[in-house]
């Protein structure tokens, strides 16, 4: 049974009073409020150049220097113009560096998870992808696509150590197209879809409590972000 909403503010009351409805996904002990459910996407359209959703935050896993910069960017889409979060600056480009921008504002243990990416720049990595139950920078569940390996992959990160579960090769997806990750989970199963073909199946039971839900890049990959979505069963 679909739970209800949490509606999480992206912009301070006095700025729109916009809210973005993330359907169904767990508030945390300190979340202010819920609401009927709603579209369960979170769009960047709203919010200035330069920001962040509210209770989002830039991370890292196994930073050997300064975090990546997220932020919101101009972009356009089909001709339309937009706004999309990116990573527009990466300092730290060690090999076993992942970037996070991710909230505990909302948590996840079962349900469905998806966004749109696309892999702007990268020569050591690129692309990105969706973490969920995430604790802290150092565990959690990911599932990433890789254009310049050319690979769709499941993971867990438990204590910075990233051990993979499921793997996809022969991935045709070129580095500037946008492409759609969305992953299912119930339980110790999970399942991912690329671009809605199912290519990965796993069962792992590291991380079995709910936590947060973000986004994730590797080394160099620069990449931009839109249309998250988060809905628990």
């Amino acid at each position: 049974m679909i739970q209800k909403a949490l509606w999480m503010s992206v912009l301070a009351p006095a700025a729109l009073g916009l809210a973005v409805c993330l359907e169904g996904c767990t508030p945390s002990q300190d979340s202010a409020s819920s609401a009927e459910a709603g579209a369960g996407r979170l769009g960047f359209d709203r919010l200035k150049p330069g920001e962040l959703p509210e209770g989002w935050k830039a991370d890292a896993t196994n930073p050997q220097g300064d975090l990546a910069k997220w932020e919101v960017v101009a972009d356009e889409k089909a001709g339309v113009k937009t706004n999309v979060l990116a990573i527009t600056a990466i300092e730290d480009q060690s090999k076993g560096h992942f970037n996070l921008c991710w909230t505990d504002g909302v948590r996840m243990k079962d349900g469905t998870l998806s966004v749109r990416i696309r892999a702007n720049t990268g020569e050591i990595d690129q692309g990105g992808g969706l973490i969920w139950r995430v604790k802290d920078a150092n565990n959690y569940y990911l599932a990433r696509c890789n254009p310049l390996e050319n690979n769709f992959r499941l993971y867990y990160v438990k204590d910075g150590k990233r051990v993979k579960l499921a793997d996809a090769g022969g991935i045709a997806i070129k580095a500037g197209e946008w492409f759609t990750i969305r992953v299912v989970v119930s339980g110790k199963r999970m399942e991912a879809w690329l671009n809605d073909k199912k290519l990965l199946e796993a069962t792992d039971k590291t991380i079995p409590k709910a936590g947060g839900v973000g986004l994730w890049s590797k080394a160099d990959a620069a990449s931009s972000f839109d249309d998250f979505a988060c809905q628990t069963q």
